[in-house]
This record gives structure tokens, sequence and C-alpha cells, in this order.
């Protein structure tokens, strides 16, 4: 056995075959169920002539439908392919073509952009197409229909750890593109490595990882969607430990609905994104005091760093409750980095090691304490490359000294003591005046503030300035924003050239199904409004 996905998710079935696995909605699976229905999905598969390298499309949301997609890919050595429900016809179409899909299965609600995006696939294609209980027809065969009549037995086909694993990302800035790992390197990187507690101890051989299971296993729900790797990382982690995988139905973040799951499902474990997602859980749990959150022992916050203000909501209302901010992405896999427990109004925080550094445009190690900008970089365990864009994997993937790095595109500053802190995306950079803000500390420092909900910050053309800070405030219910306000509340630890010169009032904060910010959508949203606040 090597580290290979499938082959790892098939000796913890092997060891915890009756242990529940996955429940999203009315099904419930056990770890030798969700193995049987991948094998047969496998077998379909294969019979429509999909095999090793071969990408399937995953047009899906939350099921276990999901799971057994990604197993069934795995145990075939072909590669699954994450597809956003929310692009439209354009992006369906360039992903489509991008990954060069051979395989697809959708959910009956989007039968509608199937059809428009299937013409950008082969026509020697197998598409299925799973009954969500809507009324909409596409062109797939009935996904269970094909379950049924197919092998329940594992695929013969030898594997190893050099199997694709393949995350679409993008879609902000631009057209989606596919980051493609090695099966070991993403177990490393992202997946726990065979540590279910995540307490370094990762395993040393891939026959080791049954004798790591725990009994009883962990319970986790990711409040992002599968179609998002945050989610698909802790899906897989969990399920390597013999734990059980929560999953939220549908498509839009439920509160009421998550803390429902968390009491009756025993969540041990709950993954959001920011505040965006932790504020509305606070204000369901304060309106619900039935619910009882009791077995919960970890949030995670990925994709997004928690304001102070709303850390000390959660340990006021979970004291014990392990609270951790999240840092990583598609081309690096998880990187930890939570703010430092006298700065918890600032950045990320990593450590100069073997494994990370911060380069400079000449890809030089940038200087501890000299107080300049360069991009953050991961070695060791890295993806291979971007699918099908030569020039993109070459600026992203380099070569330094005989070892690749990864560069995400996050800038970052190396301090004395070897920190470095994490500024942000460069391409969400504010050059104001020749300064540069970066939207995420903005954000960190603002949130807290009582009168706004949600709030995003975006840069406006500006004739003198070049560019302008401006606040998207999504308000709480009867609150003003005031931009003299919020600008003497983010004084205290921001400077006065980061601090937004214009607020521009919504009704709700547009994010992605992650929880991410559209900085697409806030810019329009800034530029657009006519309640321009000075």
């Amino acid at each position: 056995m090597e580290f290979n996905l499938a082959d790892l998710f098939e000796s913890v079935a092997d060891r915890v075959p009756d242990a529940p696995a996955v429940v999203a909605g009315d099904r419930r699976l056990t770890f030798a169920q969700l193995d049987d229905r991948a094998n047969r999905l496998a077998h379909h598969l294969a019979a429509g002539g999909i095999g090793p390298h071969d990408f399937v499309g995953l047009h899906l949301v939350n099921g276990t439908e999901y799971l057994e997609g990604m197993l069934a890919c795995f145990k075939l050595r072909a590669v699954p392919v994450n597809v956003n429900w929310r692009y439209v016809e354009a992006e369906l179409r360039h992903l489509y073509d991008d990954a060069g899909l051979i395989g697809l299965l959708y959910h009956r609600q989007f039968s509608d952009a199937v059809g428009s995006a299937l013409p950008a696939m082969t026509e020697d294609r197998v598409v299925l197409e799973v009954d969500d209980g809507t009324d909409a027809t596409g062109p797939g065969q009935d996904y269970e229909t094909a379950l049924d009549a197919a092998s329940p037995d594992r695929s013969s086909v030898a594997r190893t750890a050099d199997d694709l694993y393949c995350v679409y990302t993008g879609g902000t800035t631009g057209m989606p593109k596919g980051v493609l790992w090695r099966h070991e390197d993403i177990f490393f990187a992202a997946m726990g490595g065979g540590d279910p507690m995540q307490f370094g101890n990762v395993i040393g051989a891939p026959d080791e990882l049954p004798d790591r299971v725990l009994d009883p296993g962990l319970a986790a729900l990711p409040v992002p969607p599968l179609m998002h790797a945050s989610a698909q990382w802790l899906a897989f982690h969990t399920l390597f430990g013999g734990g059980k995988l929560v999953l939220l139905p549908g498509r839009r973040f439920d509160p009421a609905t998550t803390w429902r799951l968390v009491a009756e499902e025993s969540v041990n474990i709950l993954v959001i994104v920011g505040d965006a997602m932790a504020r509305p859980l606070l204000d369901a749990l304060e309106a619900d005091e039935r619910v009882d959150p009791s077995s919960l022992m970890a949030l995670g916050s990925g994709g997004a760093i928690l304001s102070p203000s709303t850390k000390e909501l959660l340990h006021a209302r979970f004291p014990d409750l392990v609270v951790v901010d999240a840092f990583g992405a598609s081309e690096t896999g998880q990187l930890g980095g939570s703010p430092p427990a006298d700065d918890p109004f600032g950045a990320p925080r990593l450590t100069v090691d073997e494994r990370t550094a911060v380069f400079d445009d000449q890809l030089q190690p940038v200087e501890r304490g000299s107080g300049a900008v360069g991009r953050l970089a991961r070695g060791g365990r890295v993806p291979l490359r971007y699918h099908g864009d030569a020039a993109k994997s070459a600026a992203t993937f380099v070569e330094v000294d005989g070892v690749r790095w990864s560069l995400p595109g996050d800038e970052a500053r190396v301090e004395t003591d070897g920190t470095i802190v994490v500024l942000g995306r460069s391409a969400q950079c504010i050059n104001t005046g020749g300064e540069k803000v970066y939207v995420e500390e903005v954000e960190s420092a603002l949130k807290g503030h009582p009168d706004v909900a949600d709030l995003v910050i975006v840069g406006a053309a500006d004739e003198r300035w070049g560019q302008r800070v401006v606040a998207v405030v999504e308000p709480r219910a009867g609150r003003t924003p005031d931009l003299g306000a919020l600008r003497d509340y983010g004084r205290v630890r921001l400077a006065s050239y980061k601090l937004p010169t214009r607020i521009a009032t919504v009704e709700h904060i547009v994010r992605q199904p992650s929880g991410k910010p559209d900085y697409r959508w806030a810019a329009t949203a800034a530029e657009a409004s006519d309640c321009w606040s000075r």
C-alpha cells in the first residue's frame, strides 16, 4: 500500500466498517456502505471508459454523492474536479473545457446550467444525474439506477502515491484554474497526515493509518460546501481518523440548521469562514436556548480570521472551546497561523523554517527585521502545477537552490525573531497615495464595530490618490453606520491612511459559498452605491 487516498480510505473502512462515516440529510452511511457505493460508482465510470488521469466533474451540492464521486475517481486513478455551482455559463464552459472533462455528476437542479456547458465536454462522456426532488430534467443517466446495476467489488487498479488530486480555484479575479497535487503530498499538506488530533505526530508508513483510528471517532461539520478545498480537506481528515462527517444540506448557510446538526450529531469540530459565519451563528444560538451545543470541542475559521470582538463572544459563550484561525491556500495546503494573543487584531503569523519563507522579487529570502515586504513561499510538499497553464505554473511554482516552492500570492514581512506576518493577497491590495493597504487587515479591525453586521474593504479609483479605501457595509438591524465613528473605532489599531474614507451601505454582503468575500461584487457595489457617506 502507498500513500494513495483510495488505499488509505479502504484501510480505515476495513478497520471500522460499521462506524458512522457520513450524515447528509436523511442519508446515513457507515464506512462499509460508503465504500460499497463508491465501488459501484467506480465500476460504472470504468465501464464508460474512464480510467487513470481522466477528469470527472462534480457539479453537486453537499451530499454523500460528493464523497462517493471523489472516492470512486481515486479508486480508478481518475481525477475528481470540483465545480462551483455559482459559476455562470462562461465560467462553466471554461472549466469543463479546461479540465477536459470525460465524466460528470450533477444534481438535477443544475440541469439548465449543465445543458448549456455540456458542449464543452467531449462527446464520448459519462454523465450521471442525481435526483434532488426538483422537476428539471437533464441529459444524464439516473445516478441510483447506475449504482444499483454495478458491482460492489473494489477496483483492481494498482494505485500509486503519484496519482492526482485536483482542486479548481479562482473565479473572483479571473477564470478558474486547476491546482494539481500528488496524493501523498496533499495527504500530508492538508488532510492531517494520519494525525486525527493534529498534534504533529504524522504517520511514517501507510499501513500505520488504521492504528490511528479513534474509538469513537470525532464528528466534524464543515460549513463551507464540499466544492471548496477547505471542506474537502476536513472531510478526508475526519474520515482518515475514523470520524463522522456531518454535511449541511442545501445551497445556503443556515445558522439554525447548523446548530441543530451540532446538537443532534454531537459534533466535536465546526469549521466556518470568519465573522460572516460566526456572528450569525452566535445570534442564532442566543435566539434559541433549547439547542445544546455542549459536544463542541473546537471551532476553526479558514479563509478569513475572526475579529477580536467575535473571539471574545465565542469564549464568553464557550469558555473551554478551542478557537483556531487557520491559514492556507489551494497552492500550499494548510499553513496554520493564528494572530498572537497579545495582538488579536493582527494578521496571521507563521515562522520561518525549512518549508516557510518570504522571498523578494529575485527569489532571495527577505532579511529579518528589515520591514521589507516580499512574497510568502511554501516549500516541501507543494502542488505539481496548474492544469494546462505552463506560464502560471512557472510563475507560482519555482525552484530555489534545488528546492521547489509555491508562491500563493500573499505578501508578507519577516520580523527580527523570524516571525512571518502575512499581510494579504496582492490582488486585493489597495494603493492609496503610494501606501499599500491590505484589505484583510482593515476588515479584521473594523468588523467588531457595533453597527456592523458584515463588512468588505475595496479600493475605488481616485484622481488624486490613485485609489481610496472604501468600506462596503451591511448594517446591523436598526443601526446606521457612521464614517467618523468607524474611523475612530479603527484608529486605535490602524494608521489613518488605512481607514476608509467612504462607506457604501448594502442590504446584504455577497460572499462565495465558502464564506470568502466576493471582491468583484463588492467593487461593483461600491461604485454603484447611492448611499455614500463621506
